[in-house]
C-alpha cells in the first residue's frame, strides 16, 4: 500500500493563512471520525465512496483503508459496488472496486455462475408503488415505453436497497451522501427511504457531512434542505 493521502488539516500553509478553515474543517472530520449515529467505520467509507465518484482516488484509497482500521468488512466493503453501480454507473463501480481490491487484497472474486433473475408480471410495479407511494413519471415513461428498461430499474434498485452487507437503512444513507456530493435534489427520496427503514433525523445528517470532505459547505446546504422537502 502507498504511503496515504495527508488531511487536509496537515498543511502548514493552509494552518497559518487560513486558522479558521482548518479549525472548521477539523470539526466536520470529528463528526465522521468518531462513531455516533452511524459508526465511524461506515461513514469512513461513505467518504470513500463520494470520493470515488468524484475522482479524488487518493482520498477515496485513504478513507477506505482507514475504514477497514476502524473495522469495515470485507462484505460492508464490497457491499459499495452494486449500491455505485446503481447511483452512478458502471465507471463508478469499477473504479471503487480497484480501490476495493488494494485495500482488501484477501478478498477474491468469486467463481460464481451468472444467472439470470425472472420477473414476474407487475412485481416491478408493486414494488415501486410500495416505496414511492405513487408511480414516479420517469418510472411511469419507462413501463410504457420500454418494460424491460422498468425491470432492470427495479432489479438493480432492489439489489442496492435489500441485497448487500449494509442492510437497507446503511444502503439508503450512503446514496444520500453520494446525491448530496452531487448536489442532486434526488437526495429527498434517499432521505425518506432511510427515514422509513429506521435512521434517525442524525444519522441522516451524519450521512449528508460525509459529503463535506469532496464537496465542501454546498454538499450540506443541498443535503439540509433535502431534509426539508
Amino acid at each position: 500500500m502507498t504511503d496515504l493521502l495527508p488531511p487536509l488539516t496537515s498543511l502548514g500553509r493552509l494552518r497559518r493563512d487560513a486558522p479558521k478553515t482548518v479549525s472548521g474543517f477539523r470539526r466536520w472530520r470529528a463528526i465522521i471520525d468518531t462513531d455516533g449515529a452511524v459508526p465511524a467505520r461506515i461513514k469512513r467509507l461513505f467518504v470513500a465512496c463520494a470520493a470515488t465518484i468524484k475522482g479524488y482516488r487518493e482520498l477515496a484509497q485513504r478513507e477506505l483503508v482507514l475504514a477497514r482500521a476502524d473495522g469495515l468488512t470485507e462484505a460492508e466493503a464490497g457491499a459499495a459496488l452494486a449500491i455505485l453501480a446503481s447511483v452512478r454507473g458502471e465507471g463508478a463501480s469499477l473504479r471503487f472496486y480497484d480501490i476495493y481490491q488494494e485495500t482488501f487484497p484477501e478478498a477474491d472474486d468469486p467463481d460464481w455462475p451468472d444467472e439470470d433473475m425472472v420477473v414476474e408480471d407487475g412485481e416491478a410495479e408493486a414494488n415501486f408503488l410500495q416505496y414511492f407511494g405513487t408511480m414516479p413519471p420517469s418510472l411511469g415513461k419507462l413501463f410504457e415505453l420500454k418494460p424491460l428498461g422498468a425491470d432492470a430499474y427495479y432489479l438493480m434498485r432492489e439489489g442496492t436497497l435489500s441485497g448487500t452487507a449494509l442492510g437497507p437503512v446503511y444502503a439508503e444513507l450512503l446514496l444520500v451522501t453520494v446525491l448530496a456530493a452531487d448536489y442532486s435534489s434526488w437526495a429527498s427520496v434517499h432521505i425518506k427511504g432511510a427515514r422509513t427503514a429506521g435512521a434517525s433525523d442524525e444519522a441522516v445528517a451524519e450521512a449528508i457531512i460525509c459529503a463535506v470532505p469532496t464537496a465542501g459547505l454546498s454538499a450540506w446546504v443541498i443535503g439540509a434542505t433535502a431534509m426539508d422537502a
